[in-house]
């Protein structure tokens, strides 16, 4: 174990929205001995100022489901991976004619910005810039993730997971779908190519590393690929069943602290291994 790649939400950070004293010992102790810890999570950049003041990491964050290499310590943004303009149109367009009720809103390196339509899971912006989604690329933004929503008249007609198989087989190729969390009716669309498996395998690489020196934690479709591409890949128990179904191994809960569990276990045998 060299390194720690971790999700947030449901599987380091409790429904109260806070990481546990004891997990955070844990991703600490790591630090502490040399192994790497990133924070790999479908949050964009904007979202990351709590976890920061939580947890006091200073290294590389991965946001936006492997789109954005964020500098935890300076809030700069070190790399990115666009969906071309022409290609969010066409997004919007193919799943506007498939979805019913579907609004759009986009992630942005300049900010947050919706459709009038799209009513946010949580307290919406003031400040976005609202509008078409034509009107909404006029200064030709970076657009790291395009977010698709049903409105509330149309929940239950739909979850997550149908919404997920139909918005793939319309885009195919055109772009990378996913979602991280079953009751959201909500997709999350990135660059083709764009993965967290993907963006923590750069990581990796330019730390030297390689896929089974990482383990990795998570609990949703979106965090599969790096389960699966990690040495050692924990789903959450009471994680979305796809995402335990494609992981090698499974952690307790979230609210048990699961990865400071594993986290813990993993250590003392290494201390074990070393006559320690």
């Amino acid at each position: 174990m060299r390194m720690v790649a971790c999700d947030l939400d449901g599987t380091i950070v409790r429904k109260d929205g806070e990481i546990s004293p004891r997990t955070l010992a844990a991703l600490t102790a790591c630090e502490r001995l040399g192994i790497h810890v990133v924070f790999v999570t479908g949050r964009p950049p904007r979202w990351m100022n709590p976890i920061v003041q939580m947890t006091g990491h200073q290294g590389l964050a991965l946001c936006g489901n492997g789109a954005v290499v964020l500098n935890l310590a300076t809030g700069d943004v070190v790399s990115s991976r666009a969906l071309p303009l022409p290609t969010v149109l066409t997004v919007t367009e193919r799943l506007r004619e498939l979805i019913p009720g579907a609004s759009f809103a986009l992630e942005t390196l300049d900010g947050y910005r919706r459709e009038p339509e799209y009513m946010p899971i949580y307290t919406a912006d003031p400040h976005a810039a609202t509008g078409p989604v034509a009107t909404l690329l006029d200064d030709s933004p970076t657009v790291v993730k395009v977010l698709c929503k049903q409105s509330a008249e149309h929940y239950g007609e739909l979850d997550s997971d149908e919404l997920l198989v139909l918005a793939r087989g319309a885009l195919g190729a055109l772009a990378e779908v996913v979602h991280s969390d079953p009751h959201s009716h909500l997709l999350e669309i990135s660059a083709p190519g764009v993965t967290k498996a993907t963006a923590l395998a750069w990581l990796a690489g330019e730390l030297g590393l390689a896929a089974p020196d990482v383990i990795a934690f998570g609990d949703m479709p979106n965090d599969i690929p790096m389960l699966t591409w990690a040495g050692t890949g924990y789903a959450m128990t009471g994680g979305h069943p796809d995402a335990i179904a494609a992981a090698s191994r499974q952690a307790p809960p979230c609210d048990e602290d699961g990865v400071a569990q594993v986290i813990e276990a993993l250590l003392a045998e290494r201390d074990h291994l070393l006559g320690r």
